[in-house]
């Protein structure tokens, strides 16, 4: 049930008595988490999540693609897990993007899920673990937000909202200001929700853009039997969306498409499905549905990337804690590459890929290990682990909060 205003402003002081400081009072909070600086090629983010106040962790990558913890930096929102039967467990926010960054713009934005905020920030682009927050966070345009997208040019960001108030909201980008508001952009997914969001199944899943800018793409997860389908907006030359969204199911078999990753230059999507495997949208098709894989034990794949240097697409999945490496062909066929274990329970869930000097590396968020593994890709089939980095260690050090609830996974390369 979603609480009254007055109540809701009541919860917002009272968290702020209990930190010791109103919450506005922290929106330029850093916590330092490794004061050691070494050579950085890049920097990887995710958000605490935490309904105490959400902090986004930055993190440097090195020149041999391991991560160093530097410092959190508070988003000025709060943090908010979904209902899922009452297990409060990893993925509070059914989603992937909830922490993105744009190479474009220099800039990183996140989700207050519990604020319904978003907020955005200035990345350093000689030091991209040095973020500073660009003004104050702006509503999401609806309840809950849970994934976020930048457009190429980085200078706007759309939101995917997954509460009772749903749907997408797009905002115009700006370097000094922040975020505005887009115009002609907020449209519905009408579906039955509640804030916090009731999941995983039903809910909103995953913001994207096509390929070619034209276009906006929500995923929506199924019921079972009912499978889940991806809403599409058209988008005008204003920027602003079609009033209307076109949805399109999967094949047959296909139930709950989570991620959707771009499978460059076909006009098609690789979408992760809980239900079965991973699903294969053919834009170009009549039914725009081309293929539905299985994968043989999985219990829910969620999550997706892409490596330019392997050519394959690396799915991970929260139950059985594995990352799966998929290759799709030029007829956009699907098939299992190798499989490689993180550990029985870490509850691997979002991640992001980054190139770095022709080598690409791959950082998975254990949520339930409140660690990162990290991945080198160093050819099709021959994914190595390198590295598992302890986030609670040095988060309890700083006096920062995590657990379970931490969210997202970006990656940022120096030009």
């Amino acid at each position: 049930m979603k609480l009254s205003a007055s109540l809701v402003l009541i919860s917002i002081l009272f968290t702020g008595l209990a930190l010791a400081s109103p919450i506005a009072r922290r929106s330029r909070e850093k916590m330092q988490m490794n004061s050691a600086v070494g050579q950085s090629v890049g920097a990887a983010y995710f958000i605490t999540n935490e309904q105490t106040g959400n902090f986004v962790v930055a993190a440097d990558i090195g020149p041999d693609g391991t991560l160093n913890l530097r410092q959190a930096v508070a988003t000025g929102g709060l943090g908010l897990h979904g209902n899922d039967g009452g297990v409060n467990g990893p993925d509070g926010l059914f989603t992937q993007g909830a922490v993105k960054a744009s190479a474009a713009a220099n800039m990183l934005a996140t989700v207050n899920p519990g604020s319904d905020s978003l907020s955005i920030f200035s990345i350093n682009p000689s030091d991209p673990t040095d973020i500073e927050q660009i003004g104050d966070p702006i509503g999401s345009g609806g309840e809950f937000p849970v994934s976020l997208a930048f457009n190429k040019a980085g200078d706007t960001l759309c939101a995917l909202n997954g509460g009772q108030v749903n749907g997408v909201s797009c905002f115009k980008v700006d370097q000094t200001k922040g975020l505005g508001n887009l115009s002609g952009t907020n449209r519905s997914l009408n579906l039955n929700q509640t804030t916090p969001a009731n999941g995983p199944a039903g809910t909103a899943s995953h913001v994207i853009f096509s390929e070619d800018g034209t276009q906006l793409i929500a995923s929506v997860k199924g019921i079972p039997p009912t499978p889940g389908f991806l809403a599409v907006w058209d988008i005008a030359s204003d920027g602003s969306l079609s009033q209307d969204f076109k949805s399109i199911a999967p094949a047959s078999g296909g139930l709950l498409p989570f991620s959707m990753t771009l499978i460059d230059g076909k006009n098609a999507i690789l979408a992760t499905d809980a239900g079965v495997g991973f699903d294969i949208f053919d834009f170009n098709s009549g039914s725009n549905a081309s293929s539905v894989v299985p994968i043989d034990g999985q219990s829910a794949t969620c999550w997706s990337s892409f490596s330019n240097q392997t050519g394959n697409f690396y799915l991970t999945d929260i139950g059985t804690s594995v990352v799966t490496e998929v290759n799709v062909d030029s007829n956009l066929k699907g098939s299992i590459v190798k499989q490689y274990a993180q550990g029985n329970n870490s509850g691997t869930i979002d991640n992001d890929i980054a190139s770095i000097s022709g080598s690409d590396f791959m950082y998975v968020l254990s949520a339930n290990a409140t660690a990162i593994d990290v991945l080198s890709l160093n050819a099709p089939g021959k994914a190595q682990n390198i590295q598992r980095v302890d986030i609670a260690g040095p988060a309890k050090a700083a006096g920062l909060t995590v657990g379970v609830s931490v969210q997202g996974m970006t990656a940022f390369v120096k030009k």
